[in-house]
């Protein structure tokens, strides 16, 4: 299955459906599953470190997660907690466990499979195949330069860093990303976020858009990524 993408160019929406990430920490094991992947068609990537293991699958808006259960310094148990927290894409558990616990508990916080090792490659691809069939929808992206939004979960990617945004700063973006290289006024704005400009302070816009501002730049994004125009609104 080829790489599948759709890009509308008056907002820049691409739809990805074919990205499978793993976290593993069994080169091995990874690097075969890669191989695997990549022979049918799919975009695998992975993570090297596991703290942040949940937000740098969020960040890849995969079609399907490879999860592993038993990660250094990491629950993978907590990642697929996390990681389902924020969206509905299909986990597979990996596991050396024999614990029927640990399966209870994996499927109880929203994994969608569970595959003991040692397992049949062949196995594990079909299975990962019918998730992505049946289980995946297309997740809306926005892009502009280096800056990604998936407004399903929330989720802004700069480059490699990624944070979720609240309710107030998703709805900036957003209207600002689908209005990239147009001035949106700060009417518009106020309309989009309460649906109202006439009894809302005209500094709460401002501190919405400071903190969103500082959530680009420590993401690693210019300061001036949204710019000023004064007595106007703000660009992208």
């Amino acid at each position: 299955m080829a790489k599948s993408s759709h890009r509308v160019p008056s907002w820049g929406i691409i739809f990805t459906m074919d990205t499978i990430f793993i976290v593993e920490d069994d080169t091995v094991l990874r690097e075969e599953l890669a191989r695997l992947l990549t022979l049918q068609g799919y975009e695998p990537r992975w993570c090297d470190r596991f703290e942040d293991a949940a937000q740098q699958a969020l960040a890849s808006h995969a079609a399907c997660v490879v999860l592993d259960l038993k990660l250094p310094q990491a629950d993978g148990l907590a990642i697929c907690r996390d990681i389902r927290a924020a969206s509905a894409v299909p986990i597979i558990m990996l596991t050396s466990s024999t614990s029927e616990f640990d399966e209870v508990m994996a499927l109880g916080l929203g994994a969608n499979d569970y595959v003991t090792k040692p397992y049949r490659p062949a196995v594990l691809l079909a299975r990962i195949q019918n998730l992505v069939r049946t289980g995946a929808t297309p997740t809306p992206l926005l892009r502009e330069g280096c800056l990604a939004l998936d407004e399903a979960s929330g989720i802004v990617t700069y480059q490699d860093e990624s944070c979720e945004l609240t309710r107030n700063e998703l709805k900036i973006l957003s209207l600002l990303m689908r209005n990239a290289g147009k001035i949106v006024s700060r009417q518009q704005l106020m309309m989009h976020l309460w649906e109202s400009d006439s009894f809302i302070d005209d500094n709460t816009l401002t501190v919405n858009m400071n903190r969103l501002r500082k959530r680009l730049c420590a993401l690693g994004a210019d300061e001036d990524l949204i710019k000023t125009k004064r007595g106007i609104g703000y660009a992208l």
